[in-house]
């Protein structure tokens, strides 16, 4: 559906003319005038509608792309995209990668906060495939850890998508872009911890083992607890090892 001819914006004082272009398109995106799938209309008919010149139109427009909220399709323009909460959400693991000393704490906090209670409303009604999918991985991660020199990051790796399963299992596509942005952070900091304290791998899987089984009997307030205490075995590792500064 084309959106027509946007209105005239009226410029925010202080505002560069890239700043303009992004928040108008939001706006006309919040306002319905552009829609999930509809097309910008013309760059020169854009900029003239937004009062900008073309350059600002574009920086604006890229900017947007990285965020997840336009996609530019060679040749034929530009379009809002599905507005998929896994695409805006994604940029936010770059910040998450960025943080360091309370900031790490404070982002597994978080965490924990969310992924207990996905793990409560997962083991509601949880559907077989998905149980299914979890024991799998689960069960990769018990043959791998049974060789004489297990991959740290091999089982971590299945560890983190343990734990998506588990978000898409709640159902809440929101809860599952969240815990998927914290994810980059959460396995580099798991590495760090498997290399650095012998058993750390058998104690998270023997951890995930209980949650699944909790999961198994549609245990809200079990799955919740296990979920917790496994976390909080990670926060734990994170406050005692945490940089001391001068």
């Amino acid at each position: 559906m084309s959106p027509g001819k946007p209105a005239v914006q009226t410029r925010i004082a202080g505002a560069s003319q890239t700043d303009v272009v992004v928040q108008s398109i939001r706006q006309m995106i919040i306002d319905g005038r552009l829609r999930p799938g509809d097309r910008l209309p013309i760059e020169r008919d854009l900029a003239a509608a937004l009062g900008v010149s073309r350059n600002p139109l574009r920086e604006g427009v890229r900017a947007l792309s990285i965020m997840g909220v336009l996609e530019t399709r060679q040749g034929d323009g530009t379009y809002v995209t599905k507005l998929d909460p896994s695409m805006l959400l994604a940029p936010m693991g770059f910040v998450v990668d960025l943080q360091t000393g309370d900031g790490t704490h404070h982002l597994h906090v978080v965490r924990r906060i969310l992924e207990t209670e996905v793990a409560a409303l997962a083991a509601r009604d949880i559907a077989a495939d998905k149980l299914a999918a979890a024991e799998d991985l689960l069960r990769r991660n018990e043959s791998e850890l049974a060789l004489p020199d297990p991959d740290h990051e091999t089982v971590i790796e299945n560890d983190i998508a343990f734990h998506r399963v588990i978000a898409e299992a709640a159902g809440n596509p929101v809860l599952t872009a969240l815990i998927d942005a914290l994810g980059g952070r959460t396995m580099r900091d798991r590495l760090r911890r498997s290399i650095a304290e012998p058993g750390a791998d058998e104690t998270a899987h023997r951890e995930h083992l209980l949650i699944l089984a909790a999961l198994s009997s549609h245990d809200p307030d079990r799955a919740r607890t296990r979920m917790a205490a496994h976390l909080f075995t990670v926060e734990d590792y994170l406050l005692e090892h945490r940089p001391t500064t001068n």
